[in-house]
């Protein structure tokens, strides 16, 4: 199936968004969070869910949905695409404010930021998850191999420009969980 790898993407992202909601209901509760739990949430919004999860869909899935007949000036194709240039933008003020955080204490930017972040992107998954990946199933079914060929070889090459792994990407999110967890208590 042409989404399965993307699938497994989002429940990997869905399992840092629990944490990062976690971490912002600590910050409102006057928690203070340390750098060993921001800068993997970071590091995970702006590589793992842009620079790997978006390329894979914007280098393989939308061009194979084009191919299919699926405009990509407008209709789910564009609309995906905006979301994504919404998600760096968020993710960029986002890695700003938590720097800010770090250095002065005020969390304020900080959670606005993050939980702006974690509506987004919630939205976006249930978009592209009850949508548009319906929609590549049914168009797609003919070219399926080669689809998850192109998106496992994009996200092998991302991540290694990174100098990380998926492996790397599943230990970050499950120590987040555990962290955030932890310093709950």
């Amino acid at each position: 199936m042409s989404t399965t790898s993307l699938r497994r993407d989002h429940e990997l992202i869905e399992k840092v968004i629990k944490a990062m909601q976690s971490t912002i209901e600590l910050l409102n509760d006057g928690k203070q969070i340390p750098e060993s739990i921001l800068l993997p949430v970071i590091d995970f919004s702006k590589n793992f869910t842009d620079v790997c999860h978006h390329t894979k869909e914007e280098k393989s899935l939308f061009p194979a949905l084009e191919k299919a007949g699926l405009p990509s000036k407008m209709g789910p194709i564009a609309m995906m695409l905006i979301d994504h240039e919404r998600s760096r933008e968020i993710g960029n003020s986002m890695e700003n404010s938590a720097k800010e955080y770090l250095s002065s204490g005020d969390s304020e930017k900080l959670i606005s930021d993050m939980q702006l972040y974690v509506d987004h992107i919630t939205e976006h998954l249930w978009k592209e998850n009850n949508k548009l990946f319906m929609m590549a199933e049914a168009r797609l079914q003919y070219v399926s191999e080669k689809v998850d060929k192109e998106l496992s070889g994009i996200e092998e090459s991302q991540l290694n420009e990174l100098g990380k792994s998926r492996q790397h990407y599943e230990e970050l999110a499950e120590n987040l969980t555990r962290d955030v967890s932890n310093h709950g208590n």
